[in-house]
């Protein structure tokens, strides 16, 4: 046996981490939950299949740091989605994990003291237990898949899945998007490239094997069926918007042409806001004007928001901190949400009827996830 080491030269530390079944002993789903998670799923699909009219907005945080704020948030948001469920499937944001571009705070998984302790396994106990409170309320909850282990502690709590600008291009999230149990929005890529997505949708469609962990946290090889229900989100990128007519016409045809459903999400965050949130509203009323004039792609909507407009940075003392104000991305504040949201449902009162009987050229095919409480129990652990 060799002296010399030629492995973990840079590791200070393995951190015990509890296992997946431990987490979801301590966090068990209940039957309110999972129903309104079954409900969630099959909207979203049906949405998808055109066999529902309504859009769906996946609408909350840019990151949940402080639960308590989070769940102020989601009570507000199951009484306007209450208000507005004949047309709107409102789905709430809850990103937990935060891609960095170079350092800064990881999210709540990560880093849930926010002081560098970086207990994630306090984290992603917090987590489930908040994913679960949202779920009770009877509201879907959305998220952004980042680390391909993550969903193995909260994947059965979760309606629909992001895979961000940053990773569309990846194969571990290509692969494990094809394992998940939610429908999956792909965003086009940081420099506006919707190639990147659109391949990206084609590769998850398709099973995979791979390396991963089940539900004892043993390593072990992860084999997917594919998910039929990728779909492309356009987010805006390379110093441009693509939320305007010409964008999602050519988004259209280029799903068209790689044998796609023509189902687009449009984010009125990030780069078609340039992140600004007073634009957010502007880039929501002018693809529900596309919408009143004819569009029949788009079926659904993000928008960044929490209960104070704005954003603010972490301050050592987080007493300080602000309550229900975003310390990752500027969001809009609730009262503007509210207005978002109202006038959204008003352009499509006016057109739901004729979106209910407009079919699609490319139908998609028919959903393969569980849809029962039972059903999830006889998948691979990777896909629950």
């Amino acid at each position: 046996m060799s002296a010399v080491q030629t492995e973990n030269l840079n590791v200070t530390a393995f951190d015990h981490m509890p296992s997946p079944d431990e987490i979801k002993a301590r966090v068990p789903l209940t039957d309110r939950a999972a129903e309104v998670v079954v409900a969630g799923r099959r909207a979203l699909t049906n949405i998808l299949d055109r066999q529902d009219p309504r859009l769906f907005v996946v609408v909350g945080p840019c990151s949940i740091h402080d639960p308590v704020a989070g769940l102020d948030y989601a009570r507000r948001l199951k009484a306007l989605s209450d208000e507005v469920a004949e047309v709107l499937l409102l789905v709430m944001r809850v990103y937990f994990e935060k891609p960095r571009t170079s350092t800064g705070w990881k999210g709540f998984i990560n880093d849930p003291f926010m002081d560098d302790s970086f207990r994630i396994d306090v984290g992603m106990e917090k987590a489930r237990r908040f994913l679960l409170d949202v779920c009770e309320l009877g509201l879907p909850t959305a998220t952004e898949a980042l680390d391909p282990i993550a969903p193995q502690y909260y994947g059965d709590l979760v309606a629909w899945t992001a895979i961000g600008a940053r990773t569309s291009e990846s194969q571990t999230h290509r692969e494990m998007a094809s394992g998940l149990s939610t429908p999956v929005g792909f965003k086009n890529a940081t420099d506006g490239d919707l190639d990147v997505a659109i391949n990206a949708i084609i590769s998850a469609a398709h099973p995979h094997s791979f390396l991963g962990i089940n539900s004892q946290g043993q390593s072990a090889i992860t084999r997917t069926r594919g998910n039929p229900y990728g779909h492309l989100v356009l987010r805006g990128g390379g110093g441009r918007p693509n939320y305007d007519t010409v964008s999602i016409s050519l988004a259209e045809k280029a799903l068209a042409k790689a044998g796609l459903p023509g189902n687009i999400v449009i984010d009125c965050s990030h780069a078609n806001s340039w992140k600004q949130p007073d634009y957010q509203p502007l880039v929501m009323r002018d693809v529900m004007h596309q919408i009143r004039e004819g569009n029949r792609s788009v079926v659904g909507l993000m928008i960044e928001s929490h209960l104070v407009e704005g954003n603010q940075p972490i301050p050592a003392d987080l007493s300080q901190l602000v309550y229900g104000c975003s310390v990752t991305d500027a969001c809009v504040g609730w009262e503007t949400t509210v207005a978002m949201i109202r006038d959204a449902a008003a352009v499509l009162r006016e057109v739901s009827a004729a979106r209910h009987h407009q079919t699609t050229a490319n139908e998609p095919v028919p959903f393969t996830g569980p849809i029962t409480k039972a059903d999830a129990g006889t998948l691979p652990a990777f896909q629950q």
